[in-house]
């Protein structure tokens, strides 16, 4: 097969339809839009959710429970092969992957995950790790140490 013989299947690709385009067509004139009214007007018709006035559903149902997402935790990730890019015996800490441009946002803080090889000893300072990233770095000779 090749790149130029692909072809859409069957009835995948539809012409577009073309209204406002005389009266044979059947979506002359008004184009489908009836006479006037807010839904003929361009950029017309209601915002998502409302209906006409009526208390909206959205506004009508109790709202219950409780969300933690204000509270969420989210760090950000880094792998065991970043980490390969330092020279050995460095000593890797949340300032240095940032100056660096390793890490962009710090957000809740840095965690290293374990994906990669290691090649160096290390003295790694994060606010979390995972049991394969620890497992690699003391593998090395190096040292995981929680900020």
């Amino acid at each position: 097969m090749k790149l130029h013989s692909i072809e859409q299947p069957e009835g995948a690709v539809r012409v577009a339809k073309r209204v406002g385009r005389g009266t044979s067509s059947g979506n002359g004139k008004t184009a489908g839009k009836g006479h006037k009214g807010q839904n003929a007007r361009s950029g017309g018709g209601v915002r998502p959710g409302f209906e006409g006035g009526q208390l909206p559903l959205f506004r009508r149902l109790p709202k219950r429970g409780f969300s933690n997402a204000k509270f969420k935790v989210e760090y950000a990730t880094i792998n065991v092969s970043d980490l390969d890019k330092f020279e050995d015996g460095a000593v890797v800490t949340p300032e240095l992957l940032k100056e660096m441009g390793i890490v962009k946002k710090q957000l809740s803080g840095i965690k290293v995950l374990g994906n990669g090889e290691l090649t160096k000893k290390l003295t790694v300072k994060a606010h979390k790790f995972s049991a394969s990233a620890v497992e690699k770095i003391e593998k090395m000779g190096g040292k995981a140490e929680e900020v």
